[in-house]
């Protein structure tokens, strides 16, 4: 009989609930942890407290008029938010008091952009064979949105590292895509990219190439002994067969010489097949007498 007659009269206390927050712009993320939750002070019957405390102890505060604080950072005031957090109460519960006055919100403005991928690479190749064009990556980039302070110091983003062993035939490989630091706001439209190559067999050839000479002032007159280099080339064995020496453009640059007090000329390929993977020039320099 005294527990009924207690719990029967009304009592001032102190209750807490956790916090939920809508009608944030849609434009707009939250960047950082908010208040989780609020201590607010009510008015009612014993029974009507403890009934309280079952249940959902959650409140969700409407923050669609933020006030701006700084650059970043906004804030509301609780005592707005009375008629909001008292319809959210138990039938009987008064609410008396919001103890927290002020609500801050680190908010960012939300952005998006591509961002392209790098890939990590860690590969062998069987001797005599290597890669026959520049690794693939598709997708190559990324979407990435999220708070614009965070996004805009994402330039590019890395990919775990491939690691292949005595590789002659092509590969393709799934990559996850590593997350960078201090991104945990920022969203990326995929998680997984794919990594291929085209493998081949490499082969030497040799051609004999002539070479002119640029900037070799009137009236000068060299004599040279050899008209042609020879052309020391590596390509894949699919292409061997469609090279020639049309496809090789070599000049040398008197200027050079001259500027440099060198009695040779330096001969250099300005022109030369995508798909040869490296060449030397034989020889390296070439001796010349000027006639008088």
């Amino acid at each position: 009989m005294w527990f009924l007659i207690t719990l029967s009269k009304e009592y001032t206390t102190s209750l807490t609930f956790s916090v939920n927050y809508k009608n944030i712009p849609q434009d707009k993320l939250l960047e950082n942890k908010p208040t989780k939750e609020i201590d607010i002070i009510v008015k009612s019957t014993g029974f009507n407290i403890i009934r309280s405390g079952f249940g959902d102890k959650t409140i969700t505060l409407n923050a669609n008029s933020l006030r701006k604080k700084s650059s970043g950072s906004y804030y509301f005031l609780t005592k707005n938010q009375v008629n909001t957090i008292q319809k959210q109460l138990h039938s009987g519960i008064e609410l008396q008091q919001i103890v927290l006055d002020t609500i801050y919100l680190d908010i960012g403005t939300l952005t998006s952009k591509k961002v392209p991928l790098k890939p990590n690479l860690d590969i062998k190749y069987q001797i005599g064979y290597d890669i026959l064009e520049p690794v693939s990556v598709e997708p190559d980039s990324i979407l990435i949105s999220g708070p614009e302070a965070q996004v805009k110091n994402i330039t590019s983003i890395d990919l775990k590292v491939i690691k292949l062993e005595n590789v002659r035939e092509d590969f393709s490989k799934d990559v996850e895509i590593v997350l960078p630091k201090n991104s945990g706001n920022v969203k990326f439209n995929a998680k997984f990219t794919t990594i291929s190559g085209k493998v081949e067999k490499f082969t030497e050839g040799t051609l004999e190439v002539p070479f002119t000479i640029k900037n070799l002032p009137r009236g000068v007159d060299l004599t040279i002994l050899n008209k042609t280099v020879e052309i020391v080339y590596v390509v894949g064995l699919s292409n061997f067969n469609k090279i020639d020496k049309n496809f090789f453009e070599v000049v040398c640059d008197y200027n050079l010489s001259k500027d440099n007090n060198l009695g040779y000329l330096l001969p250099k390929v300005i022109g030369k097949p995508d798909y040869v993977k490296s060449f030397k020039v034989i020889p390296n320099k070439i001796d010349f007498l000027i006639q008088k």
